[in-house]
């Protein structure tokens, strides 16, 4: 592979939380979701999908709330959750955890981390 790492910011579901436009969110969100596909086409050792803070639309304007995560790769331990939510993922393998353990996670699951938690 010509890359190791690749990062994909999309502003507009906050943008549209700040604007408090719910509808506007959901609509971005779900094209987010359709273009997954073309993502793990790629075949990639590790896919994480998360958020650097919570921007309800009802508050218009960032919040304390936890963000969901997800995290793919063929070295997970599957899970039941069943849906990406900020309800749902709290109930997932990965459960509540601090952002500084995001980068050590995806690390492991591609295999190049040398040991973990230590």
């Amino acid at each position: 592979a010509d890359y190791d790492f690749f990062f994909l910011h999309i502003k507009g579901t906050d943008s549209a939380g700040e604007d408090g436009d719910f509808d506007g969110k959901v609509r971005i969100i779900e094209e987010v979701d359709k273009a997954l596909p073309s993502l793990t086409s790629l075949d990639p050792d590790v896919i994480v999908v998360t958020a650097d803070h919570s921007t309800p639309a009802l508050l218009k304007g960032h919040s304390w709330h936890p963000v969901p995560i997800l995290l793919y790769s063929k070295w997970c331990r599957p899970d039941r959750v069943g849906e990406f939510s900020e309800s749902a993922c709290i109930f997932g393998g990965l459960g509540r955890l601090p952002a500084t353990q995001i980068m050590p996670l995806a690390m492991a699951h591609a295999l190049k981390l040398a040991k973990f938690g230590a």
